[in-house]
């Protein structure tokens, strides 16, 4: 399966940031791509003015998601990534939008809020209590993650567990001390851990690395951006997955109970 992963700095303008979708939409469609992977909080960013995504979010009815469903109808390819979805009183949810042929096929909302290296996502996003469902996508079964939660193994381990062969991972990772490293070290042990091919995006510009990837079973980069707005591809080799999970059968060998699909919400 040919896959393809869009990276930019997104825009304080919808408008814009919709139209750089649809480029990239039809680019992977035209180049045959069956899934294009995009960065997380793709409906606006103001890096001088955090309160933004906030003010900008739109519900999954408005104009943002009405235009991009409109430009998926007659493509082939399942598009997915994450925008900020009014949840009131001046807070927002993190939600993962997979659109196929002008429907949306998967929503998920992001359960680990990024409360790290002096950030508080927490101050203005609501988190998700609930494990996405898994997405078929022609030969393959793929689990939804966001950003952050690709530092919670238990989280990856359980869709895995369930079925998923291909991890997707829209994210924005902050650039700072080590942050690169850790994101291909994390990338890449999850791919490995699960036996799961791995596909992440990443915005890029002056905040965030960019440096998308996709990761095979054994936890080789087989493609991967630099810091630029730019579309990769990569091809998925469902009987390559399938030999590496008959070499190294930790999914099988496993003797811990998956996770439940139900997360317990802190108490206030």
């Amino acid at each position: 399966m040919n896959i393809a992963l869009g990276q930019w700095s997104v825009s304080r303008e919808w408008r814009e940031n919709a139209n750089t979708i649809i480029q990239f939409m039809q680019d992977a469609d035209r180049q045959g791509a069956r899934l294009l992977v995009l960065p997380e909080a793709v409906l606006a960013r103001d890096n001088q003015d955090s309160q933004w995504v906030i003010d900008a979010a739109q519900p999954l009815e408005g104009p943002f998601i009405r235009q991009l469903l409109a430009a998926s109808r007659p493509l082939s390819l399942t598009t997915l990534f994450t925008l900020h979805v009014p949840a009131g009183n001046n807070k927002a949810r993190n939600v993962l939008v997979a659109l196929r042929q002008g429907e949306i096929v998967l929503t998920y909302d992001k359960i680990h809020l990024y409360d790290a290296f002096t950030v508080r996502e927490s101050d203005k996003v609501i988190a998700g209590n609930t494990l996405p469902p898994l997405l078929q996508i022609d030969d393959f079964t793929v689990g939804v993650m966001t950003c952050y939660d690709l530092r919670f193994p238990e989280m990856a381990r359980a869709l895995a567990l369930q079925g998923a062969e291909l991890l997707v991972l829209p994210a924005a990772w902050l650039k700072g001390p080590n942050k690169e490293l850790h994101w291909e070290l994390l990338t890449r042990t999850r791919a490995l851990e699960n036996t799961c091919y791995l596909a992440a995006s990443g915005e890029c510009g002056v905040k965030n690395i960019g440096h998308s990837l996709v990761v095979d079973p054994l936890g080789l980069v087989i493609a991967q951006a630099g810091e630029r707005s730019q579309l990769i591809f990569a091809q998925l080799d469902k009987a390559h997955l399938t030999a590496v999970r008959e070499q190294l059968p930790v999914l099988q060998n496993c003797r811990l109970a998956s996770a439940s699909p139900q997360i317990s919400s802190p108490s206030d």
